[in-house]
């Protein structure tokens, strides 16, 4: 089992995952943070540090965002991991709760 981050995540990122998670399983793109399934070691750690919730286990993965799955597995490979955490953008929390985000994601 792995844990996923969701689409609350884009254009928010929050790092505050980055810096508890013991195998460095975190991925950095412009405006996303993604989970390496095959890193991840099911700690749980990472989850209650999202101040978002946008990790969950794959089991709690909310309907309608099941393809976070495999977004997460293929951007892991070809994004940068990320081992320290990072101030979020300057407009984090004005994206929040905001809907509909993955047209908002940079690859």
């Amino acid at each position: 089992m792995t844990f996923v981050v969701l689409e609350n995540c884009i254009k928010c990122k929050y790092t505050d995952c980055v810096d508890v998670c013991p195998v460095d399983c975190f991925h950095e793109g412009p405006n996303f943070l993604v989970i390496d399934p095959e890193e991840c070691i099911d700690c749980t750690l990472c989850e209650p540090e999202c101040p978002i919730e946008a990790i969950v286990s794959e089991d709690d993965i909310p309907d309608g965002q099941e393809h976070f799955l495999e977004l997460n597995e293929e951007l892991s490979r070809e994004w940068p991991v990320i081992i320290a955490s990072k101030p979020p953008p300057d407009d984090a929390e004005e994206w929040e709760d905001v809907p509909d985000k993955l047209q908002y994601l940079e690859r």
